[in-house]
């Protein structure tokens, strides 16, 4: 299988790493906008064929099989839209646009074409999340009543909060839910089934920062649960890396809970019982527990064998009404209801 990607920027090291990794796989062509040196850097790094410039020219000559758009969001529009054009499956990075409308203008044109766009939001394949999903599914802790996840990587304070990794996140004006609280959404959404309504209180505790960078919101499931996303991202919490799981996930039940704590460990307790840790295994490298190679080989898992595929980009707008709502909850001081 043929994959050619755009983008050079920090995190696609963990894309190109990966797509190294998958058998079968050949890196037909690298596009970047201008510093070919980085793209050349990158082509020998990982075996590529081919540095490019031009978007078509690359999707022409190097005829891939699956396209990995590693973008910023402003891009994503025009290259999605070539590639389907040609008919050739996307892998997106989220967010998959700048706003909610071009967000909807991808998953619609993938809809309309019948080509296959997957928003690239690898946090619900986190081995974690996979395995509490499971365990979820197995009734490990009978009826799901609540679940909390506090989001405390403590990468925000001062005025050089993101320089060193991702700069923009100064100036993007929604920032803690639109840049971050996006991936807690799916996860919420992967775990518990779908939301039915949000209430938000968003504050900036960092004056340097453009947008929100603290928060809680509350949810609501079609189940009957309901949830809390408490984020805050100048704060801390225990762990080795506050990166590998971003905070603490907290889901409680008619016969017991789970939680999932800063080193990736998984701690189970039977109701009126005491806490174990639930044993699982999971490969420590790349992102996350390796989640960016766990979202790709799914995909191509899907193109070869045609397994079932989660967050194409219309499944994914329902993340995006989410965050929209969200955000209209905050600026309106009300319960929004999703049913209406």
């Amino acid at each position: 299988m043929r994959v050619a990607a755009f983008g050079t920027g920090f995190f696609s090291t963990y894309h190109y790493d990966s797509w190294s990794r998958i058998p079968g796989i050949e890196l037909a062509g690298i596009c970047v906008n201008s510093n070919v040196a980085r793209g050349e850097e990158f082509a020998a790094r990982y075996g590529a064929s081919r540095v490019y410039t031009d978007p078509a020219q690359m999707l022409d000559e190097a005829k891939p099989d699956l396209v990995d758009v590693i973008t910023t969001p402003e891009s994503h529009s025009d290259l999605v839209g070539l590639a389907v054009a040609r008919g050739i499956p996307v892998i997106c990075q989220k967010p998959l646009a700048p706003s909610f409308t071009e967000a909807q203008a991808i998953a619609d044109l993938g809809t309309r074409s019948g080509t296959l766009i997957v928003a690239h939001e690898n946090w619900r394949f986190r081995p974690w999340n996979r395995e509490i999903g499971r365990l979820l599914r197995d009734g490990a802790i009978g009826e799901p009543y609540n679940v909390t996840f506090r989001m405390r990587p403590g990468d925000g304070q001062g005025p050089g909060a993101y320089l060193d990794r991702q700069p923009y996140f100064q100036q993007m004006p929604r920032f803690l839910i639109h840049e971050t609280g996006i991936h807690t959404i799916d996860v919420l959404r992967f775990l518990m089934g779908r939301i039915t309504g949000v209430f938000a209180h968003l504050r900036r505790i960092n004056p340097v920062i453009a947008g929100e960078d603290a928060g809680y919101v509350t949810f609501a499931f079609a189940s009957g649960a309901a949830g809390i996303f408490d984020g805050n991202r100048l704060a801390d919490f225990q762990a080795e890396n506050t990166r590998l799981t971003m905070g603490e996930l907290l889901v409680e039940g008619s016969e017991g809970a789970l939680r999932v704590d800063g080193y990736g460990r998984i701690w189970r307790r039977a109701r009126g019982a005491t806490e174990v840790e639930h044993a699982y295994r999971w490969e420590k490298r790349g992102y996350a527990g390796d989640s960016v190679h766990a979202l790709q080989s799914h995909v191509v898992d899907h193109l070869r064998d045609g397994m079932p595929i989660e967050n194409t980009a219309s499944e994914y707008l329902e993340a995006l009404r989410v965050e929209e709502a969200i955000y209209r909850s905050h600026e309106t001081r009300r319960w929004i209801d999703l049913n209406q």
